[in-house]
């Protein structure tokens, strides 16, 4: 297929929203500046986390009693790896553009960055955040740097056949499949529809400075909307294929299970991670002058409101500040607390898309019916102690 017509493909798949997404695509550079979160004496929450099982894979959390910068500083940027750290340099690198493709590319890091630079600003959450006792702090908001995909996949000219496209990453790992023991090499796929979407973005700064080796230098993947299992590092290969990849990152892991009852039955369901889901959750409390505030953040769509809810009362208004308006960034809420009673409390918060969705209480029936931790978006609640 020429690129034109490619280019006549993905207009028809957008229906028209290819000008639209310029308005709502939020560009920034690095030197934006915003408000100062809730100050005072950080009240610990009582409810601290577990110890971290597998410090080789969940490398980094976020702090959240910590966070005060809408931006969040590459050193305390969430990181998880599921193989190895792939040692790269950028002498030796290349990324492959191949498979079902008419003009393949081998592209060096150069090469990329003489193409169209586009910024976004996304919050990129891992969809276990907040599935396990040990993980809460699997979420973060940079400015990631780079050159729109859609652009390169038309210069390749998919093929009429072109129904997938894999993204190969350099790290590796052993995996048992049918008591054989192989080594896969890490990958990730979506169809070409998916891959065509103007913020899809290959990726070469985060917060303006080349990519951390943590963060998949030289080169990685940032989809906006997308849970950050999809955004792969350390990007080396991008294949087109005629069928659905099956990796073990597609067909075994990062598959969220149900149980959901039909016409009295019961029947399993079996659903790969994909976008993100709404949510949100409270970051901190703080005393100033006897007065308590409590700061949070929500994320995973455009938000239009949050409210919080101490112990069992009302749902009260939070009121939003850095970030509001942001499609594919947090925004930050904070909450007067007036006097609080000395002793125990719970603080729930929920959060309110500008399309009227609700963040889900965690006995949903689209959350009850899980038996998989991924993609637990449900009520965050925290306990603290007012003296």
């Amino acid at each position: 297929m020429a690129r034109t017509e490619l280019s006549r493909r993905r207009m028809l798949l957008q229906g028209g929203a290819a000008a639209a997404g310029l308005s709502v695509l939020r560009l920034k550079g690095p030197a934006q500046a915003f408000q100062t979160p809730t100050g005072g004496e950080v009240i610990p929450w009582l409810d601290q986390l577990e110890p971290n099982p597998v410090p080789e894979a969940i490398v980094q959390q976020l702090d959240w009693e910590k966070l005060d910068s809408w931006i969040t500083p590459d050193d305390q940027f969430f990181v998880i790896k599921h193989f190895n750290l792939p040692e790269l340099e950028e002498s030796d690198w290349h990324l492959e553009v191949s498979g079902l493709v008419s003009k393949p590319m081998s592209l060096t890091l150069d090469d990329i960055k003489a193409r169209d630079r586009q910024e976004v600003t996304f919050t990129l959450e891992c969809s276990g955040n907040t599935g396990l006792p040990f993980f809460n702090g699997g979420v973060g908001n940079a400015t990631w740097a780079g050159t729109p995909l859609a652009s390169l996949l038309e210069d390749a000219a998919i093929m009429d056949g072109g129904k997938e496209v894999v993204f190969w990453g350099a790290d590796t790992g052993e995996q048992v499949w049918n008591e054989v023991t192989i080594t896969e090499t890490f990958a990730r796929s979506m169809s070409v529809e998916d891959a065509l979407s103007d913020e899809n973005l290959l990726v070469y700064e985060m917060n303006g400075e080349p990519l951390p080796p943590l963060h998949g230098y030289p080169l990685r993947l940032v989809l906006p909307g997308w849970y950050g299992i999809a955004n792969v590092k350390w990007l080396t290969r991008i294949e087109v294929r005629d069928a659905r990849y099956q990796g073990h990152f597609m067909a075994r892991e990062y598959v969220t299970i149900r149980e959901e009852e039909r016409d009295g039955e019961t029947v399993w369901t079996f659903t790969s991670v994909t976008h993100n889901r709404l949510k949100s959750a409270p970051a901190k409390v703080t005393m100033m002058d006897d007065a308590y505030s409590i700061m949070g953040a929500a994320w995973g769509a455009e938000i239009a409101g949050v409210e919080v809810q101490i112990d069992d009362g009302e749902w009260s208004p939070a009121t939003l500040t850095e970030g509001k308006g942001e499609k594919n960034a947090w925004v930050f809420w904070t909450f007067d607390w007036d006097s609080p009673e000395p002793g125990e409390h719970t603080v729930t918060s929920r959060a309110t898309d500008v399309d009227g969705n609700v963040q889900p209480a965690p006995d949903d029936p689209l959350l009850a019916g899980k038996t998989t931790y991924w993609e637990s978006n449900g009520h965050i609640t925290r306990r603290v102690m007012i003296a």
